[in-house]
This record gives structure tokens, C-alpha cells and sequence, in this order.
């Protein structure tokens, strides 16, 4: 009883915190939310206001329309430009998915999150607004753009698509990082970091090992901003209790205030998972124990036995009980850990690549690709026409002993193929059902892939097997087809898909078909 008695003590500023800080006035950060239909009005007085429908979002400093706005932002990122190919991930407040955007035929992760439950909003308010004002910033994920649909009720932001997962799936596969792989990430993930800090006010609140994620170009970001916290200058103090606690700093468990070196600690404690392959606490106890522990224990060291004295000091100058004690992000950018290994030759892609199963991704990546070009091709018009940048000016179209060079000339033979399949009675047409696909690696990044089918009277492209669909598209199993008494004749066709210069995007640089009556 008298432990009980003293872990109230200990834990009392944290459940006074639930009561509210700030009392009755309006938070600068809180968001208020107007809809007039088809449309999403965000509002909030530090961040402005956030237009967001259909079609993108768009964000401005205040209701009034001022042309002379320079703060005035608008992404056109729309619904029905959007290919889901159902969720790669989910937390408290939202839903990911893989998607491919139809105008530059890029693969991104789109965050779906509800906006009618006011916490989700705030989330979604604070990721949108530190998204918007750093889209390409070195160590952040890139923002595409966010979009509202009605049906849902959800709002969902398009990310750049991290083919190489988060640093937590890297430790699901390998028991730990080596530290010049470590060294590397945690340099491009500290630029990030000092952005975010020193250059957008920023603190986090939620850096973890789930939330550092990897490209197979070996480039990590931090992502999920959906409970950082704008502080008006460097030195400013946050004063609310949100974030995983497993990775939450003394200062903020004790509900003091706070800044930026509580992000400082979690990167540490990330770090030590990462490197050692162990979490320091005992974390299955509960949440109150871990955060005891955090409070009482000493922090945790890695063993100097077994890591190098840069790593080691490293984590001890991360995880310094004294928040004021601890550098800064900048100031660790030059601690010997990071300058140790700057002109060693480490290929992070190279390490990315080699965690994860190749065929797995390579057949995912084939699966998307393909439903992606069929179904523009057995489509709408309205979409057609984007069909032409899935290929560039050396691009090469083979059908009926004629090839086709470059997107205009290889555009208008498709065009032409695809009137003449569709016929003289839509909707009903020949469209394409794909029975068998086939892929293998080509070059680095690319994958060359073989299809063979049928052509069946319908209206509406089919792919048999047990692969990834898009949303909205039905599985030829539950449709009961027998293609064998509908079939009009089959096909083969062979594409070479290769990288373009932005991370997720394809384009077909070699397309060969052949049709049998």
C-alpha cells in the first residue's frame, strides 16, 4: 500500500495533466473544423487556414482571398487520380495504404485519418501544417498533397512511398544494426531533426524506431507528425503529455515542461535499440513500471565491451537525465559517432536491400504495375491520356511487327489498338483478363515482366491469382467467369518497367504484344 501511495505521488503532475493545461482560452494549436459538403475548412490561428476537398488542398493564411497571399499553398492531389492497393500499415489514428497517383504514375503511401473525432483532426491539422512547410527537406518524408473524401468522412494525406520499411522491421529481421550503418542513418536522420528544431520550431513527440523509416535507396526519414508540437521560438517549452511512452524523456513523464531535447533522448533510446538489438527497460510490465524505471534507474549504457567508445558516448550524452544537459541536434551532427565513418564507403541501400525478401516486393511491385497499365488501358477516356508519360523518349512500343518509338508515337498506337477492341457497342468491349504474370529483376531497380490472358466481351479489366487487387476491383473467383467459353482470343505481352528520377516512379521503356484470334 505504501508503494501505491508513493507511485501517486510520482505520477500526480501527469494525471493533473489531463485536466487541462491551458484552461478555457483557445489553444493557438487546437483546430476547429467547417464543412460545406464536398469541402474541409481547417482552421487554426497559428497555422491558418487548410481548404481540402476531392480535387487537393489548398492552404492559406486566413478565410479572405488575397492574391498578394505569399504563404498560399495548393496541392493537387485528387481522389479519382488515385490507385489504393489496400493497407500496408494502421496505428491509433490511421490507416496507410499503398497507392499509385494515375498522372505521374507514382507509387506513394496514402495516411487515411477520420475527421470527426477532435483528437484525430489535431493530429491530422499538425502532420498537414509541418508537412506543407518542409515537403522536400532532407530526413523528412516527402509530402504529395492530401485530399478529403465525403463518403468516408477521411482525409487522406499522400506521402512519398518508403519501399524499405521503418527501422523496426529492420530489427524484426535482424537482431541489430551495425554501427557504420547506424552512423549513416542517424547523420541524414539528424539534418531532419535539426530542421524541425531549429529552422520550423518543432518538437516531435513521437521518435521511435516505427517512425524512422527506409527507401531502398538507403535514404531514412522521419515520419509521423501527427503530435509534434510548434513552439514559438528555440526557447520555448511544450507543456502536455501525448507520444509513445516506451520512448518518452524523464522531463516529460514527470509532466515538466519541455523542448527539444526530449526528442534528443527518444533518438537515443531508438539508437541503443538499433545498435545493441535490446530495449534498456522491462517494458512488459506495464506502462507505469517502464516509467518508474525511467525516472529511477540510472540511464542506460551500452556495454563497453562490446560497442566503440563513439557509439557509447553517443547514446550517454543522448540519454542524460538533465534535459538541459543534452546536445542538441546540430551539436550532434559533429559528435565523433557521426564524423567517424564519413569517409567510409557504407551503402546503405545495399544494407536496406539486403534485409528483406526481393521476390516479395519485386511480385508486389509487378502485381501494382500491371493492374496500373491495364487498368488505364480497359478504363475511361477521362484517365486514357495519362498513359502517355508511362513512357519517355526512348521508349519502345513492338505489335504486328511495327514499333513504335517515344510516348507521342507509342500514345497513338494504343489509342488506336484500344478503339478498335472497344468496338461499336460500349460499355460492353473486349477488355483483358491477365491468367498468368510472370516477373523478374531487371538491372537494379527495374522488373521485367510477362503476362499472357484472354480477351472476354465486358466491361472491366480482370486479373486471376492470388496477388494484391486495387481497391475496387473484383476478384475473378468470386465473379464465377468461365473465361474458357467467353474468351475472343488471347494475348502475350512483355514489359520492361524501370525507375524514374523520383523515388516510386516507373516508366515502361519496353513493351512488346502479341495477339492471337
Amino acid at each position: 500500500m505504501a508503494e501505491l501511495e508513493e507511485l501517486k505521488k510520482k505520477l500526480a503532475p501527469l494525471f493533473d495533466a489531463e485536466k487541462g493545461l491551458d484552461g478555457p482560452s483557445m489553444n493557438p494549436y487546437e483546430s476547429y473544423m467547417v464543412s460545406d459538403g464536398g469541402t474541409v475548412n481547417l482552421l487554426s490561428r497559428s497555422c491558418g487556414v487548410y481548404n481540402i476537398n476531392e480535387l487537393g488542398l489548398q492552404k492559406r493564411s486566413s478565410w479572405l482571398v488575397d492574391e498578394t497571399d505569399v504563404s498560399e499553398k495548393t496541392y493537387r492531389c485528387a481522389s479519382h487520380e488515385m490507385r489504393i492497393f489496400g493497407a500496408i500499415g494502421s496505428g491509433a489514428s490511421s490507416v496507410v495504404q499503398r497507392a499509385i497517383h494515375i498522372p505521374s504514375h507514382r507509387i506513394l503511401a496514402l495516411k487515411k485519418i477520420s475527421i470527426f473525432e477532435k483528437e484525430k483532426r489535431q493530429q491530422l491539422l499538425t502532420e498537414i501544417r509541418t508537412l506543407c512547410e518542409a515537403p522536400c527537406y532532407e530526413g523528412l518524408v516527402e509530402f504529395q498533397g492530401a485530399f478529403y473524401t465525403p463518403d468516408s468522412g477521411q482525409i487522406s494525406i499522400a506521402l512519398e512511398y518508403m519501399d524499405g520499411g521503418s527501422l523496426a522491421d529492420v530489427l524484426r529481421v535482424r537482431k541489430s544494426i551495425p554501427e557504420p550503418i547506424l552512423s549513416c542513418v542517424v547523420k541524414k536522420l539528424l539534418r531532419g531533426l535539426s530542421y524541425l528544431h531549429g529552422v520550423r520550431h518543432l518538437v516531435h513527440r513521437d521518435i521511435k524506431p516505427a517512425n524512422l523509416l527506409m527507401n531502398l535507396k538507403g535514404e531514412p526519414k522521419i515520419t509521423d507528425f501527427g503530435i509534434s508540437a510548434g513552439l514559438e521560438n528555440s526557447m520555448a517549452m511544450c507543456a502536455t503529455f501525448v507520444g509513445t511512452v516506451t520512448y518518452m524523456s524523464p522531463e516529460r513523464i514527470q509532466n515538466e515542461s519541455y523542448s527539444y531535447p526530449a526528442d534528443i533522448w527518444s533518438l537515443g533510446l531508438a539508437l541503443f535499440e538499433c545498435g545493441t538489438g535490446e530495449f534498456p527497460y522491462t517494458a512488459n510490465e506495464g506502462p507505469v513500471n517502464l516509467m518508474l524505471q525511467i525516472l529511477e534507474d540510472p540511464s542506460p549504457s551500452p556495454s563497453k565491451n562490446f560497442f566503440s567508445p563513439e557509439f557509447c558516448t553517443f547514446i550517454d550524452a543522448c540519454l542524460l537525465k538533465c534535459a538541459d544537459a543534452r546536445p542538441t541536434a546540430e551539436q550532434l551532427l559533429s559528435h565523433p559517432f557521426i564524423t567517424r565513418y564519413a569517409s567510409a564507403e557504407v551503402d546503405l541501400a545495399a544494407f536496406v536491400r539486403s534485409v528483406f525478401d526481393p521476390t516479395q516486393r519485386m511480385k508486389d511491385l509487378a502485381d501494382m504495375l500491371t493492374m496500373h497499365y491495364y487498368l488505364l488501358f480497359n478504363g475511361s477516356d477521362d484517365l486514357w491520356h495519362h498513359s502517355k508519360t508511362l513512357y519517355s523518349d526512348d521508349s519502345t512500343f513492338s505489335f504486328s511487327e511495327k514499333v513504335s518509338t517515344g510516348p507521342s508515337e507509342i500514345f497513338t498506337t494504343l489509342s488506336n489498338l484500344r478503339k478498335t477492341l472497344a468496338g461499336d457497342w460500349p460499355p460492353e468491349r473486349l477488355v483483358h483478363v491477365v491468367e498468368k504474370l510472370q516477373c523478374r529483376a531487371h538491372g537494379d531497380d527495374g522488373v521485367a515482366i510477362r503476362v499472357s490472358g484472354s480477351f472476354i466481351i465486358g466491361n472491366q479489366f480482370l486479373i486471376c491469382g492470388d496477388g494484391i487487387l486495387a481497391e475496387g476491383m473484383q476478384n475473378i473467383q468470386d465473379l464465377a467467369i468461365d473465361i474458357k467459353s467467353k474468351r475472343m482470343g488471347t494475348f502475350k505481352e512483355q514489359f520492361i518497367m524501370e525507375p524514374g528520377n523520383v523515388i516510386g516512379r516507373y516508366f515502361i521503356s519496353k513493351q512488346e504484344l502479341y495477339i492471337i484470334h
